[in-house]
């Protein structure tokens, strides 16, 4: 589904990239709240679950990204003074999108505005940060695994949270299921993990990893009711919502439990058949 017309192009062109580069960026996050709207509007309502608020703000980062390198290479302060000026998620969002195709280059640098927006108030603010930290993973491993274990020992759940998200084995991540121990490496620093909130994270990431490598989720499952640690029991629990759809018995054995709920669904064990 095409949302850029050529009018939109020459608008973003002259009310958003000429402004930045006049260092005009109060202009420039105004008119990308205007723009914003404008291609969230032309989004059918029956697409906006697929195609809504995210899609479009990855388009319009890519964009102005784009445009921008058109002129030359594209300075990074020119984009973390458009992040600062931002108040609005649509516009924060933006701004940190063009952040992350800086982080391409220099990942180190582009750290402190993730860590800012991992740990806004705004929860859009937060799954934008951990979407766009994702193309940095993949292009740097390395360097994003040093990043990411340093921060997994955060104070701040909601930093901690970040790390368990933005490794979920999702579309730009499908790379873990090659090398699922990258992933595990730095989510076994959250395997007993207090707060509700990352510990959801990690129990859903360890989920995700079950359709493609149940065996070895089983076999972490063992080991988080094994520990006797009420956290990581909870984590093992949350990670059989897709195993228990496959062998309900084996999942209520390595739970100790006789039935297993999520949401609605409650799994029993089977009876024993009579000869």
């Amino acid at each position: 589904m095409k949302l850029l017309s050529d009018k939109l192009e020459k608008d973003i062109d002259k009310k958003i990239t000429d402004n930045i580069l006049k260092d005009k960026y109060n202009l420039a996050v105004n008119n990308i709240e205007l723009i914003f709207d404008q291609l969230y509007k032309k989004i059918p309502d029956k697409r906006r679950i697929s195609f809504g608020r995210v899609h479009v703000i990855k388009l319009l980062s890519k964009n102005i990204f784009e445009k921008l390198s058109e002129i030359g290479p594209v300075n990074f302060e020119i984009a973390a003074d458009l992040y600062e000026k931002s108040k609005g998620f649509k516009s924060k969002g933006v701004s940190l999108g063009i952040i992350s195709f800086c982080g391409l280059e220099d990942p180190k640098r582009t750290l402190p505005y993730f860590v800012s927006a991992a740990d806004s108030p705004d929860f859009d603010n937060r799954e934008l940060a951990q979407m766009f930290f994702r193309k940095i993973i993949k292009k740097h491993p390395n360097t994003a695994k040093k990043i990411l274990l340093n921060l997994v020992s955060s104070s701040y759940s909601n930093i901690r949270r970040f790390v368990a998200e933005t490794l979920r084995p999702v579309q730009e991540n499908k790379w873990f299921y090659e090398r699922p121990e990258y992933p595990l490496s730095i989510l076994r620093n959250l395997f007993k993990e207090s707060s509700s909130y990352p510990r959801t994270a990690v129990g859903n990431n360890l989920s995700d990893l079950a359709k493609h490598h149940p065996d070895l989720v089983y076999k972490i499952v063992k080991e988080l009711v094994d520990s006797d640690n009420e956290n990581s029991y909870w984590i093992a629990y949350r990670a059989c919502r897709n195993l228990i759809k496959k062998d309900k018995n084996k999942v209520l054995n390595l739970l100790k439990v006789d039935e297993y709920k999520y949401k609605k669904k409650i799994y029993k064990r089977s009876a024993r058949k009579r000869n």
